[in-house]
């Protein structure tokens, strides 16, 4: 046991820096500044080879719809968002997934967003009726979700977790630091990997799904993590329930139009529902209202 908690002092030691940099206002008024360098620059380098002032390989590169830079906007308020995530997995399995309801919503939004791309400018939706539903499903889905993240929060907030102190919360707490350390290499690792790709000329892959898909292995990896340390049956099924609720946001990615948008929402209702019978009938305080009774 004393490497294991040598392990876990170690991933404590890297983790929490790095979460506490992340999270400061000044690293977030960063970001929030690079945010709108990055907007400002797409639009400008965008409208210059529209005029023809960027040529070669390098306009390549460029596309030629000023949509574009919204889309690459939300996409680097997504990986944020991921990143934040990220730090996110040691707190509770459940925060961590209303985390991911988040992240959901703003993909939804993004999508919408992307959709635009196939629009002239200046814009009008003559000719472009199915993009105009596409644009309507992902914002409606986008509003549904972040109703239902409103419900899920106040159903969490009811939630108790079996773990409130000692050597056993340390070690547990740290084991899913280690995952978070871990997650957070290989995101990093594969958007090196993915920039490689865009600026060889090579065909990138899909960042987001294909992380998502990563981090189903991870969620399963925090089930196994939170089994050890909670062995009990109802902590086993609401952990490895919130699993299955993460699992139906990565399908949702991955799903054509419409679909992704059901499959979504159905993994919120599916976490409220999950959240809202374990407060019914299994959380500490119906137990004491039974008993009472």
């Amino acid at each position: 046991m004393q490497p294991m908690m040598q392990l876990y002092k170690y991933a404590t030691y890297v983790f929490d820096p790095l979460h506490h940099f992340w999270e400061s206002d000044r690293t977030q008024r960063f970001v929030a500044g690079l945010l709108i360098f990055v907007f400002l620059l797409a639009v400008i380098t965008i409208e210059m080879k529209r005029q023809g002032w960027i040529t070669g390989p390098v306009a390549d590169m460029i596309p030629t719809s000023h949509y574009m830079a919204i889309n690459l906007a939300f996409t680097l308020v997504l990986v944020l968002e991921v990143i934040s995530l990220i730090f996110t997995l040691p707190c509770s399995i459940s925060k961590a997934v209303g985390k991911q309801f988040e992240i959901l919503a703003l993909i939804f939004l993004r999508s919408a967003f992307k959709a635009l791309a196939d629009f002239p400018e200046p814009i009008s939706i003559t000719g472009h009726i199915d993009e105009l539903y596409i644009i309507l499903a992902d914002g409606g889905g986008a509003i549904v979700v972040f109703a239902m993240l409103g419900v899920y929060t106040l159903l969490r907030r009811q939630l108790e977790e079996s773990l409130t102190g000692g050597p056993s919360l340390f070690k547990f707490v740290a084991a899913k630091k280690l995952v978070a350390i871990v997650m957070l290499i290989i995101f990093v690792g594969m958007g090196i990997k993915n920039a490689h790709l865009f600026l060889t000329g090579q065909h990138p892959f899909h960042f987001f799904q294909s992380f998502y898909t990563v981090l189903i292995f991870s969620d399963i990896m925090l089930v196994l993590i939170a089994q050890r340390f909670l062995p009990k049956f109802h902590a086993i099924f609401r952990n490895s329930g919130f699993a299955l609720a993460t699992l139906l946001i990565r399908l949702a990615l991955t799903a054509p139009p419409y679909y992704n948008v059901c499959i979504g929402i159905a993994s919120c209702v599916f976490a409220c529902l999950l959240t809202l019978v374990y407060n019914t009938f299994y959380s500490r305080k119906s137990h004491y209202n039974r008993k009472k009774a």
